[in-house]
């Protein structure tokens, strides 16, 4: 049997499959019954994205039988192969989405704690924020590549030594079939958080990264569903993913693979099969397997060599630590702890001189089985000849990033509120406090080589040490700095800065971070940016200098209007700073939280990303998003950081913080501090959030309103919003 039949025959067994589940379902439940995916705004996205249609009930799965069909037709080219691959797609999304009419929870590792069980180590669908949360690490390569594992390796060694080479690397990976059981067995840790993701044992089951690709298509790219060519040119360019299989490859497993291949993801197989050149490979060294799919894919991988005895790379910077998995801890308000960077002369550096003052975590003097808890103060010093004081709170909030790269490390926080936890299995690799300085010497050299030409490292544990260290030379640094900061606003500085670093997925977005306004992912701020274009003088933060404002009040500028026209390709030529309905700033899908309009409130409200219910407006994060992402301008709606909500200038054309009339509370709380202290010093109203609404209180709009007015709510009063 040639490639092409072995395709046909694959494609063949899923439209047999999904006829006969269809039929199924809709004698069992009936057309009307819903149909859908958990967490997502895109009715079937692949089916979606394909054709344009969107699948909402059971009904609807006989006419995308009917659209699927519609790639069948089998001939003797490549290209009618790879068009039954499309079909073999779509026919898996519809199997799969019939399975979750049946069970809201077919995929038991959503809910289940116990992984003991096979039934438990499965994930499936990935919902919109899961998709959302891997952007930025996406646009910033601290996700290079995207890893589609599927089968059975010949041992679970082998299948865990090309995992742990991918995680060494920074990528996400995806498995499907056994090689989830062979990992489950080299003990390797799974979860989204982690970048292992176990998706399902049957083969259909990899329908759900393609689902994630092409809504990185819909999310980040805003490519119209229907336009099936440009999502594969969109997924070709921008998502850099590719396909392992393993053990003997059945038809379903290569007609899969002709999906894939479709969208540009090239796979490799260790059974000999008719290869095409640079898409479909035969490698059978299971120790060439990793640079084989890298090299097919164009992806390059920068190694820094780090003296750690555990991983140390991006894949693990979304590991939690358990109280049941801890031995250390530092900070989180249980001692005291903080961490500085601060740059000295050169001649006062001895470069990779890492000092512990104090006791280390292996110390007698600790109980046998208790954690340990200890005082931490971690002092990086550095120096450069281009080094400057602006690039140490850059630096300094890497710590952040780069401890959490630790295997077995969890950090939280920063200055004098970080939070580490080690786990017993680090401590048993060996892991102790010098490894820290290790990892940070080893980063701050590599990744800010341009100017940090010496780094050394000292971490004290003793109390005394650290409080007074803390005294005596980190809380006046942070004092200077708040002061520094406290100054800058968008009125009292010569230039505002451009970033492009989502445009490796969201082409037309130009961010504008000023002093007040700082990237909507909320990585970025305007020294951020400042010190970036120093660091690398062409990358993606360029300064914008203002001139004179057109109209301050919405804040427009020739000069931002010519760098965002510039930059989005004439895609977007006019924005506006501080308004929500003229011209607002485009969003890339990386945002933290959406603002939109609730007109009977005469206000707006605000949702992040990690609330997955329904707001007042009737809509999830998920569907506010899916018509505000992808570097598009809605007026009524915009993407924005948390920092935001601290800032006088949110959308201060419209009336500005007073207009937030909800939000859902893990939010307001985490920024009523800074919200309320705006309002306080604008308008002298106090506790501003508790005037402001939130899911525990309301959510249906009527009852929003009774709750306003109970308050005496300052929106009421405002001029109409619209």
């Amino acid at each position: 049997m040639n490639l092409l039949d072995i395709i046909y025959d694959g494609q063949a067994q899923y439209l047999q499959r999904a006829e006969e589940m269809v039929a199924k379902v809709v004698a069992e439940k009936g057309k009307e019954t819903p149909v859908k995916f958990p967490g997502t705004a895109y009715a079937l996205p692949c089916i979606y994205a394909i054709t344009g249609k969107k699948i909402t009930n059971v009904g609807e799965l006989e006419e995308a039988l009917a659209l699927a069909k519609e790639y069948i037709h089998p001939a003797k080219t490549l290209q009618a192969g790879l068009d039954a691959g499309t079909a073999s797609a779509m026919l898996a999304e519809i199997i799969e989405a019939v399975k979750f009419v049946y069970d809201p929870i077919p995929y038991k590792g959503r809910d289940a704690e116990d992984l003991n069980t096979a039934d438990v180590r499965t994930l499936g669908f990935l919902p919109d924020a899961e998709v959302r949360s891997f952007g930025v690490a996406l646009v910033t390569q601290d996700i290079p590549g995207v890893a589609v594992l599927i089968g059975e390796a010949p041992d679970s060694e082998t299948l865990a030594n090309v995992v742990k080479d991918y995680q060494q690397k920074g990528l996400l990976t995806f498995m499907v079939g056994k090689v989830i059981d062979q990992a489950i067995e080299q003990n390797i840790k799974m979860g989204v958080d982690l970048r292992v993701i176990p998706l399902g044992y049957e083969i259909e089951s990899v329908i759900h990264v393609v689902s994630v690709a092409i809504r990185a298509s819909l999310i980040f790219g805003a490519t119209k569903p229907g336009d099936f060519l440009a999502h594969r040119t969109y997924t070709k360019d921008r998502v850099k993913a590719f396909v392992n299989v393993f053990g003997g490859w059945d038809n379903k497993i290569i007609a899969a693979g002709a999906a894939a291949i479709e969208l540009g993801f090239p796979a490799t197989v260790d059974k000999y099969i008719n290869e095409v050149p640079t898409l479909l490979l035969y490698q059978p060294d299971y120790e060439k397997v990793v640079a084989t799919s890298l090299e097919a894919r164009g992806i390059k991988i920068k190694i820094t060599e780090i003296d750690c005895p555990v991983s140390v790379s991006s894949a693990f910077e979304g590991e939690r630590v358990r109280k049941d998995t801890m031995f250390a801890e530092f900070g989180g308000n249980r001692t005291p702890a903080w961490e500085l960077v601060t740059s000295i002369d050169l001649a006062d550096v001895e470069d990779h001189k890492i000092t512990l003052i104090g006791p280390d975590i292996d110390d007698a003097m600790f109980e046998e089985g208790k954690t340990v808890r200890l005082p931490l103060g971690v002092l990086v010093e550095v120096a450069g000849k281009d080094m400057q004081a602006d690039f140490e709170t850059v630096l300094e909030r890497r710590i952040h990033y780069f401890l959490n790269y630790v295997e077995g490390a969890m950090h939280v926080g920063q200055r004098n509120s970080s939070w580490i936890r080690l786990t017993k299995e680090a401590y048993g690799k060996g892991f102790r406090l010098k490894h820290i300085g290790e990892v940070l010497y080893a980063k701050m050299r590599d990744d800010f080589d341009k100017v940090v030409d010496k780094c050394q490292v000292t971490i004290y544990t003793n109390k005394e040490d650290v409080e007074r260290l803390y005294a005596e030379r980190a809380k006046p640094v942070y004092d200077k700095r708040d002061t520094r900061m406290a100054a800058l606003t968008d009125d009292n500085v010569e230039e505002f800065y451009t970033c492009l670093l989502c445009q490796s997925f969201a082409p037309s977005h130009v961010c504008i971070v000023t002093p007040e306004r700082l990237g909507l992912c909320g990585a970025v701020s305007w020294l951020d940016a400042k010190a970036t274009k120093q660091l690398d003088p062409t990358g993606p933060n360029q300064p914008v200098v203002k001139g004179t404002a057109i109209d301050e009040r919405l804040g427009i500028w020739d000069s931002v209007n010519e760098a965002v026209a510039t930059n989005s390709q004439g895609a977007v030529e006019s924005v506006t700073l501080y308004s929500i309905l003229e011209d607002p700033m485009t969003s890339c899908g990386c945002f933290e939280c959406i603002c939109g309009i609730m007109p009977e409130a005469n206000g707006v409200v605000i949702v992040n990303r990690e609330h997955a219910d329904i707001t007042p407006v009737g809509m999830t994060f998920g569907e506010l998003a899916s018509m505000t992402g992808g570097g598009v301008q809605t007026p009524g709606f915009m993407g924005h950081g948390r920092q935001l909500l601290g800032s006088k200038k949110f959308m201060s054309a419209e009336g500005g913080l007073e207009r937030i009339v909800w939000m859902p509370k893990a939010l307001k709380d985490d920024v009523a501090e800074r919200m309320n202290k705006a309002v306080k010093e604008m308008t002298g109203i106090d506790n501003f959030a508790d005037m402001v609404c939130d899911e525990t209180i309301a959510v249906d709009s009527e009852a929003v309103l009774e709750f306003l007015e109970t308050k005496g709510h300052p929106a009421l009063a405002m001029d109409p919003i619209m």
